[in-house]
């Protein structure tokens, strides 16, 4: 059977394109079938930050979806600079969602093709995807949202460039003290970067970007003595800490596909794109992807079917500048709160108090992280 789109993987990225392709007939390829979990009072320790326009795009009602109404950032010394989504005149700055809840959610409705990828094979008007135990897809466009590891770009033959950040990004929740006010925190060590996002109630996540032997260090921390040392790096702004889920780690890199596209492929989400998680931006990357293909899908021409070359090419120039523009800020953010020495310092220290004090420059800011 032919379909118009065949989606090859799973996640949010996937799932989410598969419930925003309409009129076309979707495949939606994933390595198992999901099973909502009964929910418990533990956390997921994996969060997601998601911008307002993306929460709006998925329509989805989410129980736990709890908006972040300020954000403070901290540098070296008494440097800091605050975000207030009420002086900015909107509703929120972000929202933070659990991954099992966000996933849940995405596939109720959809009923996946499970396997694995082996093939892939163009021809003039279709692509056929070869799956484990020789069954055979064909549609008109293959979408690569199959991570960071894509098998579909890398039979498509795509090239990337990588490197790694030589961190690991250490993920817990805990119980807090003082109430977070839904206020999210971010501290700027040097290199390392600490993140506390607000859960529902008393709670918080922990996203701590760390040198990977040092978060491999933290990560087997019991649970007393990785309070003791979260406590301290926050400066105890929410008091004392409880483990509520264990730590896990991460390992941190960055990645860019050289094209977004292929003769009837599309890459979406980490399988074009990977950037360090301290704007917590790698989702919405992925999500706008989605959502400028959906639009451009939706708006061919009738002659033109989803894998026309001209279409294509439309997706690839329209996701082109924002994505270059986030991997380099993000990377650029990454080196420059990561240099040492004094006169660096002094300078992170006179950007983050000036930057404080400019409420347009802020409101700038809140306004491109929205999207």
């Amino acid at each position: 059977m032919d379909h118009d789109l065949i989606i090859v993987g799973g996640g949010p990225v996937g799932a989410s394109l598969a419930r925003s392709a309409h009129g076309l007939s979707v495949a939606l390829v994933a390595h198992e079938r999901r099973v909502a979990a009964p929910r418990k009072e533990r956390f997921d320790a994996r969060v997601y930050a998601l911008s307002p326009a993306n929460v709006a795009f998925l329509g989805l009602a989410l129980e736990g979806l709890t908006p972040v109404h300020a954000m403070r950032i901290y540098g070296d010394g008494d440097s800091r600079i605050e975000f207030d989504a009420y002086r900015a005149g909107v509703a929120a700055l972000a929202y933070i969602v659990e991954d099992r809840e966000l996933q849940d959610a995405l596939w109720q409705g959809l009923e996946p093709v499970v396997g694995r990828c082996e093939g892939l094979a163009v021809e003039d008007d279709r692509v056929r995807v070869t799956l484990d135990g020789a069954r055979e897809l064909s549609g008109r466009l293959v979408v690569a949202a199959d991570g960071a590891e894509s098998r579909i770009r890398e039979l498509a033959e795509i090239k990337v460039t990588s490197k790694t950040y030589g961190q690991a990004a250490v993920v817990a929740n805990f119980a807090c003290e003082r109430g977070h006010g839904n206020v999210a925190h971010q501290w700027f060590q040097g290199g390392p970067v600490l993140a506390l996002l607000p859960l529902p109630g008393e709670h918080v996540s922990m996203v701590w970007s760390l040198p990977t032997e040092e978060a491999a260090r933290v990560a087997a921390l019991d649970s007393e003595a990785i309070c003791r040392e979260l406590e301290a790096a926050s400066r105890r702004v929410l008091g004392a800490f409880k483990v509520i889920t264990p730590a896990r780690t991460y390992p941190l890199r960055r990645l860019a596909a050289r094209r977004m596209v292929a003769p009837r492929v599309a890459l979406a989400g980490d399988a074009a794109h990977v950037i360090h998680p301290l704007a917590g931006q790698g989702l919405n990357l992925g999500l706008q992807d989605v959502r400028t293909l959906s639009r451009i899908l939706g708006a061919r021409e009738p002659v033109r079917d989803a894998g026309d070359w001209r279409v294509l090419r439309r997706y690839e120039r329209a996701r082109a500048e924002p994505i270059l523009a986030m991997d380099a800020m993000v990377d650029g953010l990454q080196r420059f709160f990561g240099a040492q020495g004094a006169f660096a310092a002094r300078l992170r220290n006179h950007g983050l108090n000036l930057t404080d004090r400019l409420e347009v420059v802020k409101n700038l800011l809140i306004r491109q992280a929205m999207n």
